[in-house]
């Protein structure tokens, strides 16, 4: 049996179950019979460029994920992957670093697919002073440095709450991403201690509350944050799929002008 079909109808099979497919259902959607869906599996068939695309599409994976699939049925990656660097992507380091602008003076960052820093505008720089010059480290993990001990936990006003906020958005993202290296992340997010005197999480939402708020206790006060999340959509190049621009915004005006006042100081 030829390896890479083996590896492909094991990649088959393994987001099939992901995405709690029956062998039916998927080939149903695909469309192929169920007989011709169970030998690509088992490796005694072999795809069709054509129907690796349509199974990647039924499956809804995302580009980086696609692309394994094709290397596994011995074709060439469906998408192109650039670094974040490269000149073909000038327009999408503009549009990124004009949102990074724009939100000022609100923090705002650009992460790729692992959380990890690819630009930050000066506001979150502001909120990342004082942490550990470890956690400042290339690469720098956003969400690492923001539940880690000597980073911004101990400033946290709803350290409990804001990590389950976090840990759930990693589960999601690493069931509908196939990514280990994300459920790792949370898992050691969740090994982080609390800090002393954390308050509880709350049990029910806060009256009134649109959304959880990353709370930060600074020297001017308690500063509420809401996050937003941008990403480009239509994107053909796979770092650009996965490029993530996250802004917190002010939820009340004390906030707004708080944020100015630390821009101005």
């Amino acid at each position: 049996m030829n390896m890479e079909q083996n590896d492909f109808g094991a990649l088959v099979r393994d987001w099939r179950k992901r995405r709690r497919r029956s062998q039916l259902e998927l080939a149903v959607e695909t469309p192929m019979s169920q007989r011709h869906l169970s030998f690509l599996e088992s490796g005694r068939a072999r795809p069709s460029r054509e129907t690796v695309g349509r199974l990647a599409a039924a499956l809804d994976l995302p580009p980086r994920a696609m692309n394994a699939l094709y290397l596994a049925a011995g074709f060439a990656p469906a998408r192109p992957v650039r670094s974040f660097d490269d000149p073909a992507l000038e327009a999408v380091r503009g549009a990124a670093r004009a949102m990074l602008a724009a939100a000022n003076p609100a923090p705002a960052l650009a992460v790729d697919r692992h959380w990890n820093l690819i630009e930050a505008n000066p506001a979150a720089m502001r909120l990342m002073k004082g942490v550990a010059d470890a956690l400042l480290e290339p690469p720098v993990n956003v969400l690492k440095l923001s539940l880690h001990p000597e980073g911004l936990a101990p400033r946290l006003a709803n350290f409990r709450e804001w990590r389950a906020h976090l840990t759930a958005r990693l589960t999601r993202e690493a069931e509908l991403a196939g990514d280990s290296a994300l459920t790792a992340l949370r898992d050691e997010l969740l090994g982080y201690p609390v800090p002393r005197g954390a308050a509880p999480g709350p049990v029910t939402a806060a009256p009134g509350r649109v959304a959880i708020p990353l709370s930060v206790m600074t020297p001017l006060g308690r500063l509420d944050l809401m996050s937003a999340t941008t990403v480009f959509g239509g994107a053909e190049e796979v770092t650009s799929s996965e490029l993530v621009i996250e802004s917190f915004w002010p939820v009340a005006t004390k906030d707004r002008a708080m944020l100015e006042e630390m821009a101005n100081a």
